[in-house]
């Protein structure tokens, strides 16, 4: 199939993007470039030595997602584009709000439009809110706890309500939880722009002597130690989801958990790190972050039933591919 990508040279899309090369698809990227790097996209060649189609835009803009639709033949969209930090999109909902919901909105309509009918959403665990552990797919979505939160629930309201008056429309939401590691290559790997939002680029670049001490947002959780518990996810398991739900996508709508089932608080997340990779990850403990819960973590067997998809890579594996990668990188 020819898949276009919509964040492909983000950290899960640039992931994803070799895996579909892997199993013989043909791949079109669109990226604003505004967290990545366009580095990525010849890693992505490199890695699989096969080639890619990149347009730097933005999935906001309808009349350049337009000329994409109309230069080539599309067979599917993997939609990953977007803002994605729980804590910044609390201090700039507007932007999230706009990006995200928009974009959404922009390739339903154009995929429509030139009758491309596979979809496969890049949702998340935090639709659930502050559910019951473990997250099931049949639950009734809570409040979200944040403006990301929100805009991952709207966009799935919104794709389910253009598959009801399009029978041809097929979607799949992917809701996943923590994704974290690298290519076991090392050449891609999470390269946020500025300080990392999510905890292992931060744990890596504390470890690696680029930032001083990793700060744990809260220790007064109901969970094993006092931190937050949540479900981490090899990235490249993550990614392997994404091409069995592409390629087994049937008319309708169907939800999926991407996760590995297992909770993992973020002090036996560091001292799993530390442990590994035989590195020192001083930390502080400092006060609770707007829009976090106490503990998330996946019900995948409906996956694995359907999709014939399994998280295969444990926490041992995510600590040692992320540490590769941080110890390669020169961003």
């Amino acid at each position: 199939m020819n898949i276009l990508v919509t964040g492909g040279a983000g950290y899960i899309g640039s992931h994803t993007c070799v895996e579909l090369l892997n199993n013989n698809h043909s791949v079109i990227i669109a990226d604003n470039l505004c967290n990545s790097k366009i580095d990525t996209i010849n890693k992505i060649k490199q890695i699989t030595n096969k080639d890619v189609i990149f347009y730097q835009t933005d999935v906001t803009d309808e009349q350049e997602v337009e000329s994409i639709f109309s230069t080539h033949q599309i067979d599917g969209v993997i939609h990953f584009a977007g803002l994605k930090a729980v804590g910044e999109s609390v201090e700039k909902p507007l932007e999230y709000y706009y990006n995200n919901i928009v974009s959404t909105i922009i390739l339903s309509k154009v995929c429509i439009k030139y009758n491309v009918y596979k979809f496969v959403f890049s949702s998340s665990a935090t639709v659930y809110g502050e559910n019951k552990v473990p997250f099931v797919e049949t639950m009734d979505l809570l409040p979200t706890t944040n403006p990301y939160g929100e805009t991952k629930a709207i966009s799935e309201r919104i794709l389910i309500d253009v598959a009801k008056v399009n029978p041809n429309f097929s979607v799949s939401l992917l809701r996943y939880f923590n994704p974290v590691g690298a290519h076991e290559s090392g050449l891609i790997g999470e390269a946020p722009t500025g300080i990392p939002n999510n905890l292992m680029p931060y744990v890596t670049q504390v470890a690696s002597g680029k930032l001083e001490k990793l700060r744990v947002f809260g220790n007064d959780y109901e969970t094993v130690d006092g931190t937050g518990v949540r479900d981490y996810i090899h990235v490249v398991d993550l990614a392997e989801g994404h091409v069995a739900a592409i390629e087994k996508l049937t008319e309708g709508v169907h939800i999926y958990n991407l996760g590995t089932g297992q909770g993992t608080s973020v002090l036996q997340l560091i001292h799993a790190f530390e442990k590994v990779n035989n590195a020192k990850v001083p930390y502080e403990i400092v006060g609770r972050r707007p829009g976090d819960i106490a503990s998330c973590y996946a019900d995948a067997s409906k996956a694995e039933r359907e999709l014939g998809w399994k998280a295969r890579r444990g926490i041992k594996e995510m600590c040692r591919d992320a540490w590769g990668f941080e110890k390669g990188y020169r961003g």
